[in-house]
């Protein structure tokens, strides 16, 4: 068993739980009832839970990984960690794009998702 898979795995987990629960509070909720137009409202709403299906499948891929002995699996982990990596990098972008005083603290999704990065980097090594 590989510790590290298993743990970027429960973690990742914890992310999708977070992103679905606390995010469909306080993101797509506001997002449905404001005043954007219907289709991109529409394709924001679709887009959100692609991002909770792509999370649960990274999640359940790494747990996966964590009892399996499969050739190739190095490379998956490696794959899923530069995933996280991105989503990482997307959030510190936007969120430094923005003028707002402490902004790594306004979009804090990167602090969950980078662990599952380094988790995952970890234990493909």
């Amino acid at each position: 068993m590989n510790g590290w898979f298993l743990t970027a795995g429960v973690t990742a987990a914890v992310v999708a739980a977070v992103h679905m629960i606390a995010g469909g509070r306080d993101v797509v909720r506001p997002l449905l009832l404001g005043d954007v137009p219907a289709e991109p409202r529409r394709v924001l709403h679709a887009v959100w839970h692609m991002v909770s299906a792509d999370l649960l499948l990274a999640a359940a891929a790494l747990i996966w990984l964590s009892v399996s002995d499969r050739p190739g699996g190095d490379a998956m982990a490696w794959f899923i960690a530069a995933h996280f990596v991105a989503y990482s990098v997307v959030f510190l972008v936007v969120t430094l794009a923005a003028s707002w005083s402490k902004p790594l603290l306004r979009l804090p999704q990167w602090i969950l998702l980078l662990p599952v990065a380094v988790l995952a980097a970890v234990g493909a090594v």
